[in-house]
C-alpha cells in the first residue's frame, strides 16, 4: 500500500466476480460513503483550490491583457500579469494530470469502523466528469494571449522589433497532448466529437491566429509603409523642404497655409532605393503624386476632397492629419534630426489651422489621435495587422469563429449547470467524481456501491466566467479593427487612390467611417494632481507601506478641464506671435501690471524650485475664500496646472529640465516640512474657511524651515493682498504663469520617458511635447 491510500488494487470487475456478492462488512452504504469521502476530501479540495487559482489567473490574464493593456506597463500590474502567464499552464497541467489518471483507492478500516473484528478495507475506482473542461480553459487563455500580445515591427533606431509569442505554440501543443491523452484514457466517456471539439478545433484556431500574426509581422518588418517608414519619411521631408525653399513657397504664420504633401499611405507601391540618410523614392522626391491606384497618397490629396466626397468629413481629415503627423513623430523617436516637423510649410499649415481662437478641442483631439497611433505602433500588434489589406479581414473572421465557438461552450455550460445535460443532450451530472466502492474482507469482496464526490459548480462556474470574458475580449478585438483609426485612414486613402467605386461599396465604407468605439480611446484625458499643502496627514492602510518603499506622493486624477486647454493654447499662441521662444513664467509676470512685483519668485535655483514655490503660493491663494461667487476659468486653469506640475515632480521628474533626483528630493523635503508644520492645524473641518486660511498661514510662517516653503507662503500672502484689489486679475496672472511653465518644461529629449508615458495611457505633458514639435519648437531656450 502507498502512503495516502492510493494503490493499484485488484478491485476490478474480474476480481469482484471471483467473490461472493454477499456483504462481508456489516456496515451500511452510508457509512462506507462517509468513510470514503472523509479520506479523499482533502484530495478533492486541493484539486478545487488549484482550479480556483487557475480561474483567478485566467481572469487576470484576460482582463489585463484584453481590457487594460496600459496597466501592463505599471510595475505592480506588470508583475501580476507576468506571474499569471507563467503559473497558469503549470497549474492547469497539474490539475489535469491529477484528475486525468483514473484514481484507484484502497482505504484500510479498523475494527471500530465495522462490526467485524478482522481488518477490513474499502476499495474504489473513480472517474472525473468534467476534466475536459480544463483543456478548453487552457486554450481559451492562450488564444486571448495571442490577441493581446505585443507584436512590434520598427527600425533598429526606434528600438527592437518584437515578433509573435511562439512560446504559445509550444504551450498549445502541450495542451493538445493533454487533451488527447485524457480523452484516450476514457474512451467510453469521450467520443471522437469530444476530441475534435475540445482539443483539435481550439488548437487549430490558436495555430491559425499565430500563423497570421507571424505573416503580418514579417511583411510589416520589410514594409516601407510600416517597419522601414521613418528612414523614408525623413529623406522625403528633407527633399520636400528643399523643394519648397527653392520655389520660395514660405508663408507667413498669419496667412492661411496650404496643406503640405505629408505622406499617408501606399509607400510600398513605389520604387525605393537606399539613401545615405535612410531611403528615398527613385523619382527623387516622389513627385509623381497622381491620384491613381499605384501612386502615393499624401495629406494635400485628402484635404482637397471637400463637399464633392460626402463620406470625407472634417473629423476624418483630422484623423488623416494625425496619421501623417504620427509618421513625423516616429522620426523623432528614431532620433532622426527632423527639426521643425520637417519643413516650414508644415509648421505654417499646422499653426494657421489649429492655433486659432476656439480650436483648443480640435488641436487636442488631433494630437490625442496621433499619440494613439504611436501607442498602436510600439505597444500593440494593431499596426502590423495593416501590412496587407486582407490581414484585418482574416483577423475579424478568426475572431468571429472564436466568438461562435466560445458561445457554444457558454450555452453548453449553462445547460449543464441548470439541467445537468449539455446542449447535445449528454448527461454530465452535478458531481466532479463518480466512484464505485467495494468493501473488502480478505479474501472476499462485496458488491459495488455508487458514490458521487464533489460539486460540478466548482468546475463549471469559473470556466463560464472565463468564457464570458474571452467572448467579450474577442468582440473587443473585432471592434479594434472595425472602429480603428487605422481602418479609417486606409479606407480614405483607398478612396483617394480609386474614387470610382460601386454605390453599395461606398455605403459600406461610409458606415465603417462613421463607426465610433470608446474602448478604442487611448488617453482618457485625465491629468494627475498632487499637492504639498494637504491638511489631512497621509494616513490609511497603505501609508506605512508607501513610506517604507519610498513610493511617490499620493496622487489623484481628473479630466482635463476646457479652461486648461484654452489657457495653454492661448499661451502658446502668444509665444509664437512674439519670437517663438518659450519662457518659464517670467514673461507673463512682466506683461502684467501687477506681476512686476512678483518677478523675484522666478529667480530661484532652478525650474523645480520655481514650480514648488509657485505651487505653494497658488495653494495659499486657493485657501483664501473668494470674494466673488462661482469659480472662474482662470482659477480652474491655475490650480489644476499647479497641482499637475507638482505631480510631475514626484511621478515623472525625468521630464523636467532639472536633475530628476534633485527635483524629487526637493519635493519630498518640502512636503515633509509642510506636513510637520501643518500638524497643528485641525483637519476635521471644525474651522471656517477664513479661520482655516488664517491659521494655515500663521502656522507656516512660524514653523516652516525650508526656504521654498517660506518663500512660497510669502508669495501667497502677496497674492492675497493683490486679490483684495482685483481677484480675477490675480487668477489671470497665475493662469498665464502656469500655462507658460507647462509649455516651458514640455520640450524634452527624454524619448524613453515619453514613450513609457504613452504606454501607460498618456500624459498631458507628452501631448504638449508632440504639439510643440509640430509647432516648430523642439527645445527650451538656451538648448541646442
Amino acid at each position: 500500500m502507498m502512503d495516502g491510500g492510493n494503490v493499484t488494487t485488484n478491485c476490478t470487475t474480474t476480481g469482484v466476480g471471483q467473490c461472493s456478492p454477499t456483504m462481508f462488512c456489516s456496515i451500511t452504504d452510508d457509512i462506507i460513503q462517509r468513510t470514503f469521502q472523509k479520506r479523499i476530501a482533502g484530495h478533492i479540495w486541493w484539486v478545487n483550490a488549484l482550479v480556483l487559482a487557475g480561474g483567478i489567473l485566467a481572469g487576470v490574464i484576460v482582463v489585463i491583457g484584453a481590457f487594460r493593456q496600459q496597466y501592463r506597463h505599471h510595475p505592480i500590474t506588470r508583475f501580476l500579469f507576468l506571474g499569471a502567464t507563467t503559473l497558469f499552464l503549470p497549474i492547469i497541467s497539474s490539475v489535469i494530470s491529477t484528475v486525468g489518471v483514473q484514481p484507484d483507492y484502497l482505504i484500510p478500516l479498523t475494527s471500530d469502523s465495522s462490526s467485524g473484528s478482522d481488518l477490513s478495507a474499502l476499495g474504489a475506482i473513480c472517474r472525473p466528469t468534467h476534466s475536459a473542461a480544463l483543456i478548453v480553459w487552457a486554450f481559451i487563455v492562450q488564444i486571448v494571449m495571442i490577441n493581446t500580445s505585443t507584436v512590434v515591427s520598427v527600425e533598429d533606431r526606434e528600438g527592437q522589433s518584437k515578433g509573435p509569442p511562439f512560446e504559445l505554440l509550444v504551450q498549445g501543443l502541450w495542451t493538445l497532448y493533454l487533451g488527447v491523452s485524457l480523452i484516450k484514457q476514457y474512451p467510453h466517456q469521450f467520443s471522437v466529437k469530444d476530441l475534435l471539439f475540445d482539443s483539435v478545433l481550439p488548437f487549430g484556431l490558436l495555430f491559425a491566429k499565430l500563423t497570421l500574426k507571424y505573416y503580418a509581422f514579417e511583411k510589416a518588418r520589410k514594409s516601407f509603409a510600416l517597419g522601414r517608414n521613418p528612414g523614408l519619411v525623413f529623406v522625403y521631408m528633407l527633399q520636400l523642404r528643399a523643394r519648397v525653399a527653392n520655389q520660395n513657397c514660405e508663408r507667413r504664420i498669419s496667412e492661411e497655409a496650404s496643406p503640405p504633401q505629408l505622406l499617408l499611405m501606399r509607400e510600398d507601391e513605389q520604387q525605393v532605393e537606399q539613401h545615405p540618410c535612410g531611403y528615398a523614392f527613385k523619382d527623387g522626391l516622389g513627385t509623381k503624386l497622381v491620384n491613381n491606384s499605384t501612386g502615393l497618397v499624401t495629406m494635400d490629396m485628402v484635404w482637397q476632397l471637400d463637399s464633392m466626397v460626402p463620406i470625407i468629413t472634417p473629423q476624418l481629415k483630422d484623423i488623416c492629419l494625425s496619421f501623417a503627423l504620427f509618421k513625423l513623430l516616429r522620426c523623432r523617436f528614431a532620433r532622426y534630426k527632423l527639426v521643425h516637423s520637417g519643413s516650414h510649410e508644415t509648421i505654417a499649415f499646422f499653426r494657421s489651422l489649429f492655433l486659432k481662437v476656439g480650436e483648443h478641442d480640435r488641436v487636442f483631439s488631433v494630437i490625442m489621435d496621433e499619440l494613439s497611433f504611436v501607442h498602436d505602433c510600439y505597444f500593440s500588434s494593431l499596426s502590423t495587422s495593416y501590412s496587407k489589406w486582407w490581414v484585418p479581414i482574416v483577423s475579424i473572421i478568426l475572431s468571429l469563429w472564436s466568438i461562435g465557438y466560445w458561445t457554444v461552450f457558454v450555452a453548453s455550460i449553462i445547460s449543464i449547470i441548470l439541467t445537468g445535460t449539455d446542449i447535445w443532450g449528454i448527461k454530465y451530472g452535478r458531481n466532479q467524481l463518480l466512484c464505485k466502492l467495494w468493501c473488502i474482507k480478505q479474501p472476499m469482496v462485496s458488491g459495488p456501491s455508487d458514490a458521487h464526490m464533489g460539486k460540478s459548480l466548482l468546475d463549471m462556474v469559473p470556466l463560464l466566467l472565463v468564457l464570458v470574458l474571452a467572448v467579450t475580449a474577442e468582440v473587443r478585438d473585432t471592434a479594434s479593427y472595425i472602429c480603428s483609426n487605422w481602418t479609417k485612414v486606409a479606407l480614405v486613402c483607398s478612396h483617394v487612390a480609386s474614387p470610382q467605386r460601386p454605390l453599395c461599396v461606398q455605403k459600406w465604407v461610409s458606415l465603417l467611417l462613421q463607426c465610433r468605439c470608446k474602448l478604442m480611446k487611448h488617453w482618457d484625458e485625465r491629468m494627475g494632481q498632487c499637492s504639498v499643502l494637504v491638511l489631512s496627514p497621509r494616513t490609511g492602510t497603505l501609508a506605512p507601506l508607501r513610506r517604507l518603499l519610498h513610493l511617490p506622493d499620493k496622487e489623484w486624477k481628473l479630466k482635463v478641464p476646457a479652461a486648461v486647454k484654452v489657457s495653454v493654447i492661448n499661451s502658446l499662441r502668444n509665444s509664437l506671435n512674439d519670437d517663438g521662444r518659450l519662457r518659464h513664467g517670467a514673461e507673463s509676470l512682466r506683461r502684467s501690471q501687477i506681476g512686476q512685483s512678483f518677478l523675484w519668485a522666478c529667480n530661484g535655483k532652478g525650474t523645480s524650485y520655481t514650480i514648488l514655490l509657485g505651487h505653494i503660493a497658488t495653494c495659499v491663494l486657493e485657501m483664501k475664500p473668494s470674494y466673488s461667487s462661482g469659480t472662474s476659468d482662470n482659477k480652474i486653469a491655475a490650480t489644476h496646472l499647479s497641482r499637475y506640475c507638482a505631480y510631475l515632480m514626484t511621478w515623472s521628474p525625468d521630464l523636467l529640465p532639472d536633475s530628476s533626483s534633485w527635483s524629487k528630493s526637493l519635493y519630498e523635503e518640502v512636503k515633509k516640512d509642510a506636513e510637520r508644520a501643518l500638524a497643528e492645524v485641525p483637519a476635521d473641518g471644525s474651522l471656517t474657511p477664513e479661520d482655516e486660511y488664517q491659521q494655515v498661514v500663521q502656522v507656516l510662517s512660524v514653523n516652516a524651515k525650508h526656504e521654498v516653503l517660506k518663500n512660497g507662503v510669502k508669495l501667497g500672502e502677496q497674492l492675497v493682498l493683490e486679490m483684495i484689489k482685483a481677484e480675477e486679475a490675480v487668477w489671470k496672472l497665475l493662469a498665464d504663469f502656469w500655462s507658460e511653465m507647462i509649455l516651458y518644461i514640455a520640450p524634452s529629449d527624454n524619448l524613453k520617458e515619453h514613450s513609457e508615458a504613452i504606454a501607460r495611457g498618456g500624459e498631458l505633458i507628452t501631448l504638449l511635447w508632440a504639439l510643440l514639435f509640430h509647432a516648430g519648437i523642439v527645445n527650451r531656450p538656451g538648448e541646442d
